[in-house]
């Protein structure tokens, strides 16, 4: 009989003890879980679509920017246009002080009627040296110095008449005309200033041809400008809209290459419509050029990339170098599976400033990869939960 109760108090102690092991593991399982749930912060793999683009900063210019000056000195007598005054291609835009070319002008004038009063004697002289002698009263030397005289007479009326086109050409140049139609966006002068062309031509006015089309030049790392191409779409924005984007296109990349503080950039010039005009000269403009483009493909957040686990520093020297090695081909993200991180790697394509194209690769949509870990959680227990201590 004590044998009996000894046997079922025995087998009743496994029994219990098996249910508690039991009870304990599915606890354990469950509670590491949930605490897992809240250790780490996750995303779901996603499909979608990405756009990588290629950053700089430019200027906003017109497309034809014309530098008007002048080719005489003078003094500024009249001014006919101000800034923003829309001009067309040959309206008067100033006029300097005539006085001194229109002397000029008559003494040429003066100079041209002395000549070809000489020349009207020379050819009568020669006329009459000519028939004297064919009648042998005045000698073949006397004939030849009438012909050479009426010659050099003929030279002077030339002379005379290049030196008045030249002076009246000089007059005409103290009007300044607009060598092309569009918009005064300078002006450098004003009335009464001389202006001095002895040594090159100064500028009075700068005149942009058509303000509808205007380009943007920036400044692209060298880096980066291995990825433009002349036609890829640009969006970029200026600080006087800062809640509009506008779009352009690439339409040169510049061969000439400037070197700052060992820094090497190239000029980008890209092409822009502005029908509304509201886009000024010398704006600020911050460009996106569009280098690549993916459409409906296999998404992750770019913190899931960046992730490695706290006790990631107790790998082994082998498991290290195999992380190295898939970094290189692609990535490494971690997924949360049955409460446990488990690392996968992909091949990573085109990528912008939140997620990264998954190429190739175990993941799935939908799968939750590690993006981060909340502080102040414990691997094995939950935030909040209370440890019993044994005594």
């Amino acid at each position: 009989m004590k044998i009996r109760e000894f046997l079922l108090n025995k087998l009743s102690f496994l029994v219990g003890a098996v249910i508690a092991t039991a009870l304990g593991a599915w606890y354990w399982q469950v509670n590491y879980r949930a605490s897992a749930a809240q250790r780490y912060r996750t995303q779901q793999v996603q499909t979608g679509d990405i756009t990588k683009t290629v950053s700089a900063n430019g200027t906003l210019n017109p497309v034809v920017l014309v530098n008007v000056g002048t080719q005489v000195s003078g003094t500024v007598k009249k001014l006919h246009v101000d800034f923003n005054d829309r001009v067309r291609a040959g309206q008067v835009l100033l006029e300097l002080d005539p006085a001194l070319y229109a002397a000029q002008v008559k003494q040429s004038e003066a100079n041209l009627h002395s000549a070809q009063a000489s020349l009207e004697l020379a050819r009568a002289n020669e006329a009459r040296s000519r028939t004297l002698f064919e009648q042998q009263y005045i000698s073949k030397q006397d004939y030849d110095q009438a012909v050479e005289t009426l010659k050099a007479g003929a030279a002077q009326v030339e002379l005379a008449q290049a030196q008045l086109a030249r002076d009246r050409t000089n007059l005409a140049y103290s009007v300044i005309r607009s060598p092309v139609s569009g918009v005064v966006v300078a002006r450098a002068v004003d009335v009464g200033q001389t202006v001095a062309a002895s040594f090159q031509t100064p500028t009075l006015f700068q005149i942009a041809q058509d303000l509808r089309k205007m380009q943007i030049d920036s400044s692209f790392a060298e880096a980066d400008v291995g990825m433009i191409r002349v036609g890829q779409p640009v969006q970029f924005s200026v600080d006087a809209f800062p809640n509009r984007s506008f779009s352009a296109a690439v339409r040169q990349v510049r061969l000439n290459a400037t070197t700052q503080q060992n820094v090497v950039t190239y000029d980008v010039v890209v092409s822009v419509d502005n029908p509304e005009e509201i886009l000024m000269p010398g704006m600020t403009a911050y460009v996106n050029v569009v280098v690549a483009q993916r459409k409906d493909v296999m998404l992750v957040p770019n913190a899931a990339l960046r992730y490695r686990p706290r006790d990631a520093g107790a790998k082994t020297q082998a498991q290290k170098g195999k992380s190295e090695k898939e970094a290189v081909a692609g990535g490494v993200v971690y997924v949360l599976q049955a409460g446990r991180v488990q690392p996968v790697s992909v091949k990573t394509g085109i990528s912008d400033s939140r997620v990264t194209e998954v190429l190739q690769g175990e993941l799935k949509v939908g799968d939750p990869v590690v993006v981060g870990e909340i502080e102040g959680a414990e691997a094995g227990q939950a935030p909040g939960t209370m440890r019993l201590r044994m005594f």
